[in-house]
């Protein structure tokens, strides 16, 4: 937004209404030429047109603004007040004025039920809107962050619930997969499309129908208008009428820099979870947006398909939701979601899209600290906890050793897990297990830990150096251990567990003995292979060998 010309329309506005005796709300005005500025490629007052009024009214001010449907009247009457002003000053003629009041008039009754139809709504305005007036009379002693109810209680609305903190990929590995994103292309191939054919858009600002089914036909470009309004609300084209114009910036994405990358998807991001366009081809998805995102957002793990679908259904108030794979599909087109084995999850480049939006609103959206800059331990609960996925795991894991030498390294990976839980205690023998002969000496010193030596004595005799036997105690024991680590996959993919343990299980002699194991999670450990091992004898043997263990006592 250009704020000069703004203040000096506004200037200009209060010493012509004082000469003329007229009555200006001047508050209203602002508003009006701040989201024509921002939203509509209006830089002086001379470029409102008619449509621009339209897209006011009806678009803009249900999708931003919080005011209630009785308010329209007030915005009206200011938007015939600037009429009059630029016809006034000269900024524009007698029949432009006259085709602005004709669309002001026509869209007047309009304007109440568009400020109340909430799948106009903006994230910002869905968030904001839920906490409620009374709520927004902040105490200064709160300050931004979460409010609370009037007996003290923490309010739990959708608008002030704190943000969760997020870990982001690195900038250069968003912009180089925002170059990518299908929308985003397509939006610049139709610019460029519409201005090398000399087409035209409609009055409302929309590709012809004839146009859109050629930008089909010929680019391959599935949707279209979404594309073109996209391109225009980023302002990678402006609008002379009804003529397409090239912004005088057009450049194609693989000749942006990386921050000129970054501000664009954050721009294309604000579009897609703040304007209910017709991308999905299901109306209970688009007008949904915000709240998908958000809750994707918020959840930080794959969504799946079924809960997603009760989901909108619950925020549609029971309207049905059809052709929802579809939808997806088209989500990951737009570049924000992604398909996954266990459902829907944001895309790494919408994450950090969305966490600039929330900022952007004045949220507080806080960063995940790095496993990689913390301790042993904090290293192995981010690699726990957060879901990270495969390769933000290995940059951590490699940003974390490379701070340390060998022996550093493991001395304090090891410490940190000693008497741990399995699953903890797998997590730091499996790094230790990337580590060089340096790191020996430490690995030796845990000989005398009865959880770590049988690990330890595999690292020494695997790197090929001074080791003891693993007596057969220990193997049942190492055996039990290293299953143990496997629980929480197999819990969430069965299925893949099962594949996995066909192929390298424990034979069946050796299930057998595993009740005699004194490990805290041999009885889960026993009953999980009772219930996933294909092999029916090895599964049978499983399945005693847990009686034999609970009879023990062990649990």
């Amino acid at each position: 937004m250009s704020i000069e010309w703004v203040n000096r329309a506004v200037d200009g506005l209060r010493a012509w209404g004082r000469e003329r005796n007229v009555e200006v709300d001047v508050d209203e005005v602002r508003l009006l030429c701040d989201y024509a500025s921002d939203y509509l490629e209006v830089n002086e007052l001379g470029d409102f047109r008619p449509g621009t009024f339209e897209e006011l009214l009806l678009e803009i001010y249900p999708r931003k603004v919080i005011a209630p449907p009785e308010s329209a009247p007030e915005t009206v009457a200011a938007a015939r007040t600037l009429v009059e002003f630029l016809l006034d000053t000269g900024e524009i003629g007698s029949k432009t004025a006259a085709r602005m009041r004709e669309t002001i008039d026509r869209i007047e009754p309009e304007m109440p039920q568009a400020l109340a139809d909430t799948s106009k709504f903006g994230m910002a305005k869905s968030l904001f809107s839920a906490i409620g007036p009374d709520s927004l009379e902040l105490d200064a002693a709160q300050g931004a962050g979460a409010q609370g109810t009037e007996d003290g209680d923490e309010c739990d609305c959708p608008g002030c619930a704190p943000l969760p903190p997020v870990r982001l990929a690195p900038r250069e590995e968003v912009a180089l997969a925002v170059r990518e994103v299908p929308l985003l292309r397509d939006a610049h191939r139709v610019v460029t499309w519409l201005v090398e054919g000399g087409r035209t858009v409609t009055t409302r600002r929309s590709l012809r129908v004839r146009d859109a089914r050629a930008c089909t036909a010929e680019l391959g470009v599935e949707c279209p208008e979404p594309a073109w309004r996209l391109a225009l609300d980023l302002g990678l084209a402006r609008l002379d009428g009804t003529a397409v114009v090239v912004a005088g910036d057009f450049r194609e994405l693989d000749a942006r820099g990386e921050d000129e990358l970054l501000d664009l998807w954050r721009s294309a991001l604000e579009f897609l979870v703040e304007r209910s366009v017709p991308l999905t081809g299901e109306a209970v998805v688009d007008e949904g947006m915000s709240q998908i995102h958000d809750l994707l957002y918020r959840l930080q793990s794959p969504v799946p398909v079924d809960a997603l679908a009760d989901y909108l259904r619950e925020v549609a108030a029971g309207r049905p939701v059809g052709r929802l794979d579809e939808a997806l599909s088209a989500l990951a087109y737009a570049g924000t979601v992604q398909r996954t084995e266990d459902g829907l999850a944001l895309t790494p480049h919408a994450l950090w899209g969305l966490r600039e939006v929330y900022a952007g609103m004045g949220l507080d959206a806080p960063l995940a600290p790095a496993p990689a800059e913390g301790d042993a331990s904090g290293l192995i609960a981010g690699l726990i906890g957060d879901g990270t996925a495969d390769e933000a795991a290995e940059r951590d894991i490699a940003e974390w050793l490379s701070r340390r030498t060998a022996e550093q390294a493991a001395s304090e990976l090891l410490a940190a897990v000693a008497g741990a839980p399995a699953e903890v205690r797998g997590v730091a023998v499996t790094i230790v297990d990337r580590l060089g002969v340096e790191a020996a000496p430490v690995v030796r010193s845990y000989l005398d830990d009865a959880e770590l030596r049988p690990h330890a004595i595999h690292w020494l005799s695997s790197r090929g150096l001074d080791a003891p036997a693993l007596t057969p105690e220990e193997v049942l024991w190492v055996s039990v251990d290293m299953l143990a680590l496997a629980l929480p996959a197999a819990e969430a993919d069965p299925e893949g567990f099962a594949e996995n343990i066909a192929a390298s299980g424990p034979p069946a002699h050796l299930i057998e003995d595993m009740w005699r194991v004194d490990h805290p999670d041999v009885v889960e450990v026993l009953e999980l292979l009772g219930s996933t091992l294909p092999d029916q004898a090895a599964a049978k043997a499983a399945r005693k060998a847990a009686f034999k263990a609970r009879s023990r006592g062990i649990r």
